[in-house]
């Protein structure tokens, strides 16, 4: 199927994640598809209220252990932050809106390399925009996405240009969401950059970008190195820009360099700390993923596994969950984990961690034209020295005022604005 044929949205920028329900009838997904099935089908969401019923059941029944023996989150996931989630979890969020919001959204399923594929596909109605493919990562997931569809495909409703629109998909990673959980090994990056080049070519576009963040970084930068033709450029919130002896010496816990800038110092020490810190939950995915059944037995373990992600992260959702207004809220938190919970993907999409070989934040040598979006509470914000030297075809790098890991979810207004600006030459 044709892009042209899947559908058109456009939602002004008040309604960034709203969106009328698309063309095609959503139906439910079809398996035991042939190997070679290229077709493209529609996609509706839609879980049986025993799901949720179980879901409240078990969070209340959760067998809590004592409170931290400190006075912060030196310890981990603080017992009352996650009590106050599992309160809100199980009394006041609404799962179905978020049914509600994503099958106003046009959704398919594609076959592709053996595993069906899930994607949101949004086209703007404006005149010659230029196609997207977006990427999340861990923990995230397409929930992270949602509220910048509207500002990349109708940029005027936001006080941007018309010329600056995108055609916008949103796939989910393999054994994340919706997708297939892949049964075999091999689903890696490289293999995940493969299936997005396929899928673009399937919905006929001749020329695109894309876009990612986390592990939507590293498949996108691995898209890059394969070099199809069709592919314009990239756009990065979480660069790879780490000199390798830098990386080293971070890991390491070794002093910082003499020789480095402010900024580089900055992320030197935002580096050594992720390492010391926060490096625990990717270690433990990396080498045993099958061993964390409680994950995919508790939905408070779930989510204090996800809440654990990052520190920054970590302290702005223990804001929302005290009350406090922030770029995102408690429904959109429970919303992404709630997602994982239903799916069943919590193993399969650790799984990716133990896939993978190289560094998180290793120079991949992108020879095609780079832009970079610097959130201040990333893990590290890359230098924009680190930056020229890792992209030599670096078009953009912008250091943005506010946000983190989450950029997109996080600050959607921030994070599109950006997004025009830096492929604004590539139109």
């Amino acid at each position: 199927m044709a892009a042209a044929q899947l559908g058109v949205f456009g939602p002004s920028c008040a309604q960034a994640g709203e969106a009328k329900p698309a063309s095609a009838t959503p139906l439910p997904v079809k398996t035991g598809v042939a190997a070679d099935d290229n077709s493209i089908r529609p996609f509706h969401v839609s879980f049986p209220e025993a799901n949720l019923t179980d879901l409240r059941r078990r969070i209340n029944a959760t067998k809590w252990p004592e409170r931290e023996t400190v006075t912060d989150a030196s310890q981990g996931v603080q017992l009352a932050t996650t009590q106050k989630l599992a309160r809100y979890w199980a009394t006041d969020h609404d799962w179905r809106k978020c049914e509600a919001r994503l099958n106003a959204l046009p959704q398919f399923i594609t076959e592709i390399d053996g595993l069906d594929i899930h994607f949101i596909h949004v086209r703007s109605k404006l005149p010659n925009a230029l196609p997207i493919i977006i990427t999340h990562g861990w923990p995230g997931s397409i929930i992270e996405q949602l509220k910048i569809i509207g500002p990349l495909t109708d940029p005027t409703a936001c006080g941007g240009k018309a010329e600056d629109a995108f055609d916008v998909v949103i796939p989910s990673l393999p054994g994340y969401g919706f997708s297939g959980k892949p049964t075999t090994t091999g689903w890696d990056p490289q293999r995940f950059a493969r299936a997005w080049i396929v899928l673009m070519k399937r919905l006929g576009y001749t020329r695109y970008v894309a876009q990612g963040g986390d592990w939507g970084n590293c498949v996108t930068e691995l898209m890059a190195l394969q070099a199809p033709p069709e592919l314009l450029g990239i756009h990065t919130n979480m660069a790879a820009t780490v000199p390798a002896d830098i990386d080293k010496a971070a890991f390491s816990g070794a002093p910082p360099p003499s020789n480095l800038t402010g900024d580089e110092l900055h992320a030197y020490d935002q580096l050594a700390f992720f390492y010391k810190h926060g490096l625990g939950y990717a270690i433990e995915m990396a080498n045993h993923p099958q061993t964390l059944y409680g994950i995919a037995d508790s939905p408070v373990g779930l989510a204090a596994w996800i809440l654990d992600h990052d520190a920054r992260s970590y302290e702005l959702i223990a804001r929302v969950f005290d009350g406090q207004p922030e770029g995102l809220t408690r429904d959109d938190i429970l919303d992404n984990v709630t997602l994982y919970w239903l799916t069943n993907t919590p193993i399969s999409s650790a799984r990716l961690y133990w896939e993978y070989k190289g560094g998180f934040f290793d120079v991949r040598n992108v020879s095609i034209p780079v832009a970079v979006s610097v959130f201040p509470d990333e893990i590290y914000a890359a230098p924009r020295s680190w930056a020229e030297k890792a992209y030599p075809k670096l078009i953009h790098y912008n250091r943005l005022p506010k946000g983190g890991h989450f950029a997109a979810w996080e600050q959607p207004e921030l994070f599109s604005v950006d997004i025009r600006a830096s492929f604004r030459s590539l139109h």
